[in-house]
């Protein structure tokens, strides 16, 4: 028995080194699934948003007169923002910065939209506009959290992939990127506007 105590010992040892290296691999599987869960709740906020101003689009339409160039540019910002799409498999830096900016563009032509409603009474007391307006400040909040929790997971995942010893066996895992804000953007585009009061 003693002259196999060796063997069994270093036979328990790579037992336990399989066993490690399939727990990493995964628990690599599982941080990966989460980002890529995550980030399909931030293209489900955003889509949501993007049905949302389609629908306030044909509402504004129906006014007499109402701005063309306005409803252009939303249209635009909108069409522009729905074409880049991010792979949440190999998220870039670049990628990002590419489809933060079309959003902040769909945010600010929204925003000019918005204001440009205080000129027509009939359209700011539309129940129908009204209710597309709550809904839009509703899913910006939405996109706001579901962008904090994808970052989140994207943390979870840094530090599960990137820390000694499992970057050692996980070298086909990348460091993923996060959100980041807008440059100038310190905060959410309000939505919400004191229809009562006149813009200056």
């Amino acid at each position: 028995m003693r002259k196999f105590l060796p063997w069994i010992i270093v036979g328990g040892a790579l037992l336990m080194l399989v066993l490690w290296y399939i727990n990493v691999k995964n628990g690599a599987i599982t941080v990966d699934q989460a980002v890529k869960k995550e980030w399909g709740n931030v293209e489900t906020s955003y889509q949501r948003r993007n049905d949302l101003i389609g629908n306030l689009v044909k509402t504004v339409k129906g006014a007499a007169e109402f701005e063309k160039s306005t409803l252009e540019a939303v249209i635009a910002a909108r069409s522009k923002a729905t074409s880049i799409t991010v792979d949440p498999t190999n998220i870039t830096p670049e990628q990002f910065e590419q489809f933060n900016q079309a959003q902040s563009g769909v945010s600010s032509a929204l925003s000019r939209l918005l204001v440009t409603v205080e000129k027509y009474p009939d359209l700011k007391a539309n129940q129908n506009f009204l209710k597309l307006q709550d809904e839009l400040a509703s899913t910006e909040n939405q996109i706001l959290t579901a962008r904090t929790r994808f970052n989140e997971s994207v943390e979870a995942y840094n530090n599960y992939v990137l820390k000694m010893p499992r970057n050692l066996i996980l070298s086909e895992y990348k460091e993923k990127a996060v959100f980041k804000a807008v440059a100038g953007a310190e905060k959410p585009v309000e939505v919400e506007f004191d229809f009562n009061n006149e813009k200056k």
